[in-house]
Parts: structure tokens; C-alpha cells; sequence
């Protein structure tokens, strides 16, 4: 572990502090959560962006012709 420190406006330490309370966490732990969840979503979209290079409508294409024209089952009707 490191240690952070780290320097909030009062009213953001107190909501954050309350909130902490009401889930019953250190304010440590929601922030530890709230910054591996903020990078988490980062590094998703950077994966996703990278992947969407990758493609190519051709390629899509080619495989969404493979799928047979046929009216969905009812269970997946909308």
C-alpha cells in the first residue's frame, strides 16, 4: 500500500464522509473504489478504441450475412 494525501473542498469531504458512513466503508475504501472504478472505465474505453480500429465494415458485413433472415422466436420479439 501508499499512502495519498489528498486535499477536498469541506462540502465534498462531508458528503464523501456521509456517504462512506451510509455504506458502511472507510473513506479510504470508497475512495480506493472510486478511483479503481474511474480507472477501470478508462482502460475499458482505450481497449474498446483500440479494438474499434481493428474493424472493418467488410468484415461486419460478411459476418451479419451469415445470420439467417428469419422472424425472431416470440421470446425475443419486442
Amino acid at each position: 500500500m501508499s499512502t495519498l494525501s489528498l486535499q477536498l473542498p469541506k462540502s465534498l469531504h462531508k458528503q464523501l464522509k456521509e456517504i462512506a458512513e451510509q455504506e458502511g466503508i472507510s473513506i479510504n475504501q470508497f475512495v480506493s473504489t472510486a478511483v479503481a472504478e474511474k480507472i477501470s472505465a478508462l482502460l475499458t474505453e482505450e481497449y474498446l478504441e483500440k479494438r474499434a480500429r481493428r474493424g472493418s465494415r467488410e468484415k461486419f458485413e460478411r459476418v451479419l450475412a451469415k445470420v439467417p433472415d428469419i422472424e425472431p422466436s416470440e421470446e425475443d420479439r419486442l
